[in-house]
């Protein structure tokens, strides 16, 4: 994949901005980032696009940042002139898409229809924008569409929040979701950029969703696990799960048979998604033992362990859902 698609996707969000003083760009996009979202579809709606595009590309190149509403020739060369590392455009105008594509850039189209899906698929693109998505029939729509369109991902945009984001992103062809609600309008008139961190810090909280899904004991052997464990399940009545190395008291506690990372035991830190939480603690300053991930099928990260331990604790993220299966 692109590395700049592959950037959309451990963020999760892309903010789209409609901008009307090229002036306020770049505080504005080190406001997303400071909330952990360091990217930004800007919108040819206004006057201010080409020079905001300009501006935060050469003020804020941590910031991955894109033209949209792109409707004409004219306005990929301004998006590509001005910096956009990529082009979104609101529908699919074959000759835009392809103009674009002559010039090199990463255009993803808008569509709402199979047949444009399969329109763009036919000019080799793999990544498509879903607009308006909810009202082109939200996220059910886009889990419908992934059997017959299995190589195909999305970046809906279009009625999503901070409440039914996380409805698309659970679908596993959904690259990642556009929206504005973190960057409200008079936000931006009032320059109110902590306002705006704090949406997006809001927003990125939401997306990874952590929860504590158990701890892990480490036993002197095998005996210790199993009368720990037996404890556990009996007080708190929850099943006795014993397996080749551990044994599980329901999904509370893992008492593991002998010794084990951590001097203590290990905690393990459930998300919604593994890779997009391990691009944002690796933003705070966490490294990860890369012999310790996991992936599934299709290469998405199940379970890892961060390199320090935390308070005699070894932490490993893990996909929720990968825990109860593994239970």
């Amino acid at each position: 994949m692109d590395k700049r698609l592959e950037q959309i996707s451990k963020i999760g969000i892309v903010p789209v901005i409609e901008i009307d003083d090229a002036k306020k760009a770049v505080p504005l996009a080190r406001a997303l980032a400071f909330g952990g979202l360091p990217a930004a579809e800007v919108t040819f709606r206004t006057a201010a696009a080409e020079e905001s595009i300009s501006r935060i590309s050469q003020e804020c190149p941590e910031v991955l940042i894109g033209a949209g509403t792109v409707l004409t020739c004219q306005q990929v060369d301004k998006a590509l002139g001005a910096g956009a590392k990529f082009i979104v455009t609101p529908g699919f105008n074959p000759d835009v898409v392809r103009y674009a594509i002559s010039k090199g850039a990463l255009v993803i189209p808008g569509t709402s229809t199979p047949g444009e899906m399969e329109q763009a698929m036919g000019l080799g693109l793999n990544v498509v924008k879903f607009f308006p998505a909810e009202q082109s029939g939200g996220a059910a729509k886009l889990k419908a569409l992934a059997g017959p369109y299995n190589s195909l991902k999305w970046l809906p945009t279009g009625g999503i929040n901070t409440a039914n984001m996380n409805e698309y992103l659970s679908c596993g062809r959904v690259l990642a979701c556009g929206g504005s609600w973190m960057i409200k309008q008079e936000l931006i008139q009032n320059e109110d950029w902590s306002g705006i961190t704090a949406l997006c810090k809001e927003a990125v909280r939401a997306i990874l969703d952590f929860k504590v899904v158990h701890v892990g004991i480490n036993c002197k052997d095998a005996a210790e696990a199993e009368q720990i464990a037996s404890l556990f399940s009996r007080l708190f009545d929850v099943p006795y799960l014993p397996n080749e190395t551990a044994v599980f008291a329901g999904s509370l506690v893992e008492c593991i048979k002998g010794p084990y990372l951590g001097v203590h035991g290990h905690i393990a830190i459930g998300t919604r998604n593994v890779d997009r939480a391990v691009y944002q603690l690796e933003k705070r300053g966490m490294a990860f033992d890369e012999t310790s991930r996991k992936v599934d099928c299709e290469g998405h990260t199940t379970l890892i362990y961060l390199k320090e331990e935390i308070g005699g604790f070894a932490l490993h993220l893990v996909k929720r859902q990968t825990l109860v299966q593994a239970l």
